[in-house]
């Protein structure tokens, strides 16, 4: 028996590591604070490990831990606590390094799409952060989110939208943010 709990902590273990830097952007993205990213994360991979049998032989694993996190994160708005994407004195802050081939890294001015992003009702960031940083298809999108397809289309087309009408930001949220 200590050897099936073994390799499931090294499996869970093995999971979270690959997967930690991705579900900190998406954190990021979505909390927009270094801290409360991390804390997401963190709260996200313990009831992860806490159901690691049913999350690790899940189709996919990596599905079932965003779906959590989001889950959180609705948690948590839903309670009406403050959040932040763009804190008016970020000098005592660690920013979050991009990814290399990560397209957001590619914008001009990173700034002024995560103060834009921050501008953006809640669903509707979690639906862009959804489809265009984490590229993912409108069907892993709903289920992350807990909603339909179509939720996702006018959540995501909302907002992008909205990044749009923001004088400067109309090249880089230009074709849905796909280039």
């Amino acid at each position: 028996m200590g050897d099936g709990k073994q390799a499931r902590n090294e499996e869970f273990q093995s999971f979270m590591v690959g997967r930690w830097p991705r579900l900190m952007r998406t954190a990021f993205l979505l909390t927009g604070e270094q801290h409360a990213a991390e804390d997401l994360v963190q709260s996200t991979l313990e009831r992860a490990y806490v159901s690691w049998r049913k999350v690790g032989t899940a189709d996919d694993p990596e599905a079932y831990v965003r779906r959590v996190m989001i889950n959180l994160h609705a948690r948590k708005h839903r309670r009406k606590l403050k959040e932040f994407l763009a804190p008016r004195d970020d000098s005592g802050l660690v920013h979050e390094v991009a990814d290399t081939g990560d397209r957001i890294a590619q914008a001009d001015d990173r700034g002024a799409l995560l103060k834009a992003l921050a501008q953006l009702p809640v669903r509707q960031r979690e639906a862009v952060v959804l489809r265009y940083w984490e590229d993912l298809t409108e069907t892993q999108a709903a289920e992350a989110m807990g909603c339909s397809v179509g939720t996702v289309k006018s959540n995501a087309a909302k907002g992008i939208a909205k990044l749009r009408a923001i004088p400067g930001l109309a090249e880089t949220v230009m074709y849905g943010g796909r280039k």
